[in-house]
């Protein structure tokens, strides 16, 4: 799937024309790749976590010679799935799709005086009593005797 197509189908599903689903994508794209360029991880729920990683400079080995190589410092991007995420795609199943609650302002209601109901102590669990284990000696057994066979005479 290219991008026209991802705009294609987000439009279809959002119930919203194509520029605006356009603009909605290249708006997420934008705030995710500024965020993670500050340093600042975004995880999506169910989906994905971005991050960057900054490794430190160091001294590795060259594999056919051995000597000593010096690597510099990098950033790199991380995108690790999410559970939800990886589920869907292993298994193949689709995960039922949830549409974003739209919040409405809820009415201002009236604080109701709560009446409180007194607790009745828990009565509490008398202590174990502590059982000592007797310990018994391992009794050998009498050894067996074994006869030693004679070896048959050869004809």
């Amino acid at each position: 799937m290219n991008r026209r197509e991802l705009v294609l189908a987000i439009s279809e599903e959002a119930e919203v024309d194509r520029k605006t689903a356009d603009m909605l994508v290249a708006t997420f794209v934008d705030v995710v790749t500024a965020t993670v360029a500050k340093g600042e991880p975004v995880a999506i729920p169910g989906f994905a976590k971005f991050r960057r990683v900054d490794t430190k400079a160091r001294i590795g080995r060259n594999p056919q010679t051995g000597e000593p190589v010096k690597i510099k410092a990098a950033r790199k991007a991380r995108i690790t799935p999410l559970k939800a995420f990886k589920e869907a795609v292993l298994t193949g199943k689709i995960p039922a799709k949830a549409k974003p609650a739209v919040k409405k302002a809820a009415p201002a209601r009236k604080a109701v005086a709560k009446k409180t109901v007194a607790r009745r102590p828990v009565a509490k669990k008398a202590p174990a009593k502590k059982v000592t284990a007797k310990k018994t000696t391992a009794k050998k057994a009498p050894a067996k005797k074994v006869t030693a066979r004679k070896p048959a005479a050869r004809r």
